[in-house]
């Protein structure tokens, strides 16, 4: 394509207002194009989705861990009546004091208990004739990790009634949970990245493609590479910013039905409530889109149009 020896493209032109920008390729009535505004909007979605999910995914697991780390509790099964239940819970409390690995007890009060069993059992969680074993709340000491060498077979021994559970037996493989669904919407976040660059490269080309003709004739009045690329630029970052900010409503209409949806499960399903920082996040989405779009539209026009010099 012969690029010199013409009158540059500026001087051909009447001038235009700044804040109007000049359209030399019609590249809004392009087929190729029409429906990626609608398909930038279906990442977008998904990527507010699987972005809000990871959040989640990893304030569970930090929730989960500063809560029960440096746990136990003892369960001290009923007994034939409250006195004789009393007496155990004396006992057990006594033979906690003794261990140096433990820095604090409390014993969990009938209502406490109730609150924690009534997703389950309604109002008869408060039932005081209801035969539930007695809780007793134990934080180790600072330094100790795990249960203390010998601790729970001690316990057993000296009272037949109360057993030890160990939080980190199962609070490992929920932490270990939490951070898969966290790796998995990261994931998917790359993966919808990934697909929203191919599919504008592809774009992109089949628009070059269309109008070569129309490319050829503004190199022979002048116009650089770039100013063409800057037009494929510009249209690629408006349907982006129209497709993300679609998709951005989407995914919070979405977030907010589930959010509903979750307190209407009366605590029986776990809590989640979208913070100001997945709010932020998702406000951040419509604006990497266009970044990405606009970046990947010029790199590749400049790159094909090297090729073709």
């Amino acid at each position: 394509m012969a690029r010199r020896g013409f009158p540059s493209l500026s001087a051909r032109r009447p001038a235009v207002p700044k804040r109007r920008r000049r359209r030399d390729l019609p590249l809004a009535s392009d087929a190729s194009a029409r429906y990626l505004p609608w398909l930038i909007a279906f990442l977008v979605f998904l990527a507010g989705l699987a972005l809000v999910g990871a959040l989640g995914a990893n304030r569970l697991a930090a929730r989960w861990d500063s809560g029960l780390a440096g746990k136990l509790t003892v369960q001290v099964m009923p007994g034939q009546n409250a006195a004789e239940t009393e007496a155990r819970v004396g006992l057990v409390l006594e033979f906690l004091a003794a261990s140096e690995s433990i820095s604090q007890v409390e014993v969990l009060d009938r209502r406490t208990l109730g609150g924690l069993l009534e997703p389950w059992l309604g109002a008869s969680a408060y039932d005081a004739t209801l035969p539930l074993p007695v809780l007793v709340d134990v934080t180790l000491a600072r330094g100790v990790e795990g249960v203390p060498e010998g601790l729970a077979e001690r316990l057993e021994q000296e009272i037949p009634a109360a057993r030890l559970d160990d939080h980190q037996r199962y609070l490992g493989a929920l932490i270990d949970f939490a951070r898969s669904l966290q790796l998995i919407a990261a994931a998917v976040v790359l993966l919808v990245g990934a697909a929203t660059i191919l599919t504008l490269i592809f774009v992109t080309r089949t628009g070059l493609s269309v109008h070569r003709q129309t490319i050829e004739l503004l190199h022979l009045m002048g116009a650089r590479d770039r100013y063409v690329a800057g037009q494929f630029q510009h249209n690629a970052a408006r349907l982006a910013l129209r497709g993300g900010l679609v998709g951005l409503v989407a995914a919070g209409l979405v977030l907010y039905a589930l959010e509903r949806v979750v307190e209407s499960g009366a605590g029986l399903l776990p809590g989640f409530s979208p913070t100001p920082v997945d709010w932020i996040a998702l406000l951040l989405l419509p604006p990497l889109a266009v970044a990405v779009a606009a970046l990947t539209a010029r790199w590749t026009v400049l790159g094909t149009l090297a090729r073709l010099a």
